[in-house]
């Protein structure tokens, strides 16, 4: 293997170790908050510095890349991605910490009169971060464009607990300064699901060289 392509597959390989510590981490900051797990919360935590590092390292790959090797079209792609992925990955990674930080204050306060199910939001969007990091392994653009139809099912969950939350402040004035975490909390995982489309937007371009970025509606 020529020095060049070891280091796309280095590359490579770099995005997709990110890919699987920042999925880790979401799940982990789910189940920190779900199982009152204060152990998940602390390694969310402390894996945040270990994205943060495969981030700088995949900025200084692809820097050395561009002006060693000067890529062009497919290559090029993988380049770019490249920066837009781990980006998107790296801010997965900072709202799978928000989540873990928000856990552990609500633990240690009480409970809220009534059971927030975050079953669905929660898997709706692990499901979309996993999706679109397995279409980025297998280059599989059907498999991205599948991830973009998940949007509006978030989009869904998300509302539910905003109303049951919303309601539940209404009767029980008490309960607002907990019911508000739990509202950051349903706006973070919709977040992370919308950094999933934005990897999935991107495997697309990789493996088509087709830019769908607000063309949702084109390619649903």
């Amino acid at each position: 293997m020529r020095p060049f392509e070891e280091e796309f597959q280095s590359l490579n390989d770099t995005l997709q170790e990110m890919g699987a510590l920042v999925a880790h981490s979401i799940q982990r900051s789910v189940l920190s908050l779900v199982e009152k797990n204060e152990d998940y919360a602390h390694q969310v935590i402390r894996d945040e510095s270990r994205v943060d590092q495969m981030e700088i390292q995949i900025d200084d790959t692809v820097t050395s890349l561009i002006v060693r090797e000067q890529p062009v079209a497919r290559d090029m792609r993988l380049v770019v991605s490249a920066i837009k992925i781990s980006t998107d990955l790296e801010r997965m990674g900072d709202l799978a910490v928000h989540i873990a930080e928000r856990s552990l204050s609500l633990m240690a306060q009480p409970q809220l009169p009534e059971t927030v199910n975050f079953g669905e939001i929660a898997n709706l969007v692990e499901s979309m971060v996993l999706g679109s990091l397995e279409s980025f392994v297998k280059r599989d653009a059907q498999m991205a464009r599948s991830i973009l139809e998940s949007d509006n099912a978030v989009d869904k969950a998300r509302n539910t607990i905003q109303r049951q939350l919303t309601d539940l402040m209404q009767r029980d004035t008490t309960t607002i300064s907990r019911a508000l975490d739990y509202l950051i909390i349903t706006r973070k995982l919709e977040r992370i699901g919308d950094h999933a489309t934005n990897i999935a937007e991107d495997v697309i371009f990789l493996a088509q060289g087709v830019d769908v970025r607000h063309r949702v509606a084109e390619v649903a």
